[in-house]
């Protein structure tokens, strides 16, 4: 809505609402002033003067009546004594009252307009005292004054009801906003974590490859052409596999995923690593397939081993275990030997073994990694493998 429309509307409820006050006091004080006339034969200065200046300062002071409310009923309600156009300024002002719901505000404020209207028999009397019952001059305007209150009431409650939804609505909002908050930081971690998996392992092996190219001044043409060219075909898978992940982060959620690598890629995984030169030996006691998310994390878990001693240990012996069995648990070892002298290896940064902890949490395993008492490092992990139909598979040489 317009910033502009709010206090228009503002205005115009305060301005309705006077309206409706003033219209409902000319009744009354057209009674009194034919009542007036019948008695006397001349209505008198007052009750065409006087009586409509107080009422019309009643229905100004009203619009304070928020800010100072049972100021300015109690103040109303006495000058209605002496206005018969002031009556319906002084039910508004109970009206007014009553929203807060207070009972001892509300009930001093009736108290009040009761006495009042006793004592505007005294101002105007259009009629004769002892010819109307007592109780009837109080039941009359205390009956008034409940209607006044019961309105009031039931704006107020519904002022309580439109304020709670507001909040819950602002409540529901702000946790809304959270859950976006955290939507994206999740997506922010699943393509920090996508892209490290995907080229940490290719490009550690393209520099691995690259370093021997560059110290390496005795290999024949043969090998230079082998190291270039595996330079070649891993920087080329590299981009491949870094334009498939980004088609399925922009795609959005909609988009099937591509079949993620499992235990029956470690092989390929190894093969991969020996051909760019680093020595590998894969030993499998693995005879079943496991469930999808466990060989998924097996198989990043040897990924991030070979990518580390591809960039830390490029010539050192690397033994890659795996054993286990349904019902158990599927353990996986990558360790390496100490790194030979060479060119200064690139700095750690921690977050492949940080990402790969997290993964091994959700599977609910453990990790770990040492270095070892000869120079070198290894990492284990032990994964969870509940029971499930065990397919055969072909071992890894």
């Amino acid at each position: 809505m317009n910033k502009d429309v709010v206090p228009r509307l503002g205005a115009w409820q305060h301005a309705w609402r006077l309206l409706v006050a003033a219209v409902v006091s000319v009744p009354v004080w057209l009674s009194a002033l034919a009542l007036l006339r019948d008695r006397s034969g001349e209505p008198g200065c007052w009750i065409l003067v006087g009586d409509p200046l107080v009422a019309l300062g009643c229905l100004t002071v009203l619009l304070w009546r928020r800010r100072w409310p049972r100021t300015v009923a109690l103040a109303v309600t006495v000058a209605s004594t002496v206005s018969a156009l002031a009556t319906g300024a002084a039910l508004l002002a109970l009206c007014s009252v009553a929203t807060r719901r207070r009972p001892v505000e509300i009930g001093t404020v009736v108290v009040a307009y009761v006495a009042a209207s006793r004592l505007a028999g005294v101002v105007y009397p259009t009629q004769d005292p002892a010819g109307t019952l007592w109780w009837v001059q109080v039941v009359v305007p205390a009956l008034t004054a409940g209607i006044a209150v019961a309105a009031g009431m039931a704006v107020g409650a519904r002022r309580v009801e439109v304020r709670s939804l507001r909040e819950r609505a602002e409540s529901a909002e702000r946790e809304q906003s959270a859950r976006a908050a955290q939507a994206r930081a999740l997506e922010r971690n699943r393509i920090a974590r996508e892209m490290h998996d995907v080229l940490a392992h290719r490009i550690s092996l393209v520099a691995m490859q690259a370093g021997v190219l560059d110290h390496r001044s005795d290999l024949s043409p043969d090998e230079n052409r082998v190291l270039v060219r595996g330079i070649a075909e891993g920087s080329h898978q590299a981009l491949e596999e870094l334009r498939e992940v980004l088609g399925v982060l922009r795609a959005g959620p909609g988009r099937p995923e591509p079949p993620q690598p499992s235990l029956d890629r470690v092989a390929d995984l190894v093969a991969d690593a020996r051909a760019s030169g680093l020595d590998v030996r894969l030993a499998n006691a693995v005879t079943a397939t496991p469930p999808d998310g466990v060989g998924r994390t097996c198989y990043r878990i040897v990924q991030e081993g070979l990518t580390n001693a591809a960039k830390h240990a490029p010539g050192a012996v690397v033994r890659v275990t795996l054993d286990g069995a349904a019902g158990g648990t599927l353990d996986v070892g990558v360790r390496n030997g100490p790194a030979p002298p060479g060119p200064a290896r690139p700095p750690a940064s921690g977050f492949g073994l940080l990402g790969l902890g997290e993964r091994v949490a959700v599977a609910g395993g453990e990790l770990g990694h040492r270095p070892t008492s000869d120079g070198g490092y290894v990492l284990t992990a032990r994964l969870p493998w509940p029971h499930g139909p065990a397919h055969r598979h072909e071992r890894g040489a």
